[in-house]
């Protein structure tokens, strides 16, 4: 088995295919509460910035810790 380093680019994917669901998910919510696609908008906005910046660094995080995983030596060919 290859032991395998997340890198930067594939977190940053991980991050905006997430965000996009999210972002329907608060537009959604602001809109059906509020009526207001002006809200929604808005709403979708705000906690895609603040959501996006804390999720890139909570996956940096988990990526750097070694809690959960096994180390694995390659054998020998």
């Amino acid at each position: 088995m290859n032991k395998y380093i997340e890198k930067i680019p594939r977190s940053f994917a991980k991050v905006l295919s997430w965000r996009i669901i999210i972002i329907g998910q608060y537009f959604a919510i602001g809109y059906y509460t509020t009526g207001s696609v002006a809200f929604g908008a808005g709403l979708a906005g705000a906690t895609t910035v603040i959501n996006s910046c804390l999720y890139f660094f909570h996956e940096r995080a988990w990526n750097r810790a070694g809690w959960g995983k096994d180390a694995v030596t390659p054998a020998a060919e």
